[in-house]
């Protein structure tokens, strides 16, 4: 199945979103019926975004401590982040073991409405979890523009 971006305009007619798009639309048959599904594009600007957020936090967090693997140590605390806000899967393991796992944050696993509530949900378990957080009210402002 070929995809094609669109941009919605006003009337609720879609157009080609750029000069390229054109030009693969130009196959389609006119007045034909074609099945369309829509999925609205995530920002990649907010999710940059939310990753700077996450390394705020996680410096505020771990000041005057070394990691043997900081990239390792990052990711898990970014999953358990994730996890105090409330984006998680519940997994049992074979002994029956109930097993939280993070929400996956990449594009194609979360839609940007979603998304947004995630980043809200992560700065409230940020400032509940990590004092330093809260403690500088400046910055942490500055997420939410």
């Amino acid at each position: 199945m070929a995809k094609y971006n669109l941009t919605k305009n006003a009337g609720g007619v879609f157009t080609p979103a750029s000069d390229l798009e054109a030009k693969r639309l130009e196959r389609l048959k006119t007045g034909c019926v074609f099945e369309v599904e829509i999925v609205q594009r995530r920002n990649p600007r907010f999710h940059g975004k939310v990753f700077a957020f996450f390394n705020y936090v996680f410096e505020c967090w771990h000041q005057g401590h070394e990691f043997q693997d900081e990239d390792k140590q990052f990711n898990e605390f970014r999953k358990q982040l994730t996890i105090l806000a409330g984006f998680y899967d519940e997994l049992y393991d074979i002994g029956g073991n109930l097993k939280l796992e993070a929400k996956s944050l990449a594009f194609d696993n979360m839609e940007q409405e979603e998304f947004e509530q995630c980043y809200n949900a992560l700065i409230r378990a940020a400032i509940v979890n990590v004092p330093a957080v809260a403690d500088d009210e400046n910055r942490l402002l500055s997420f939410f523009n």
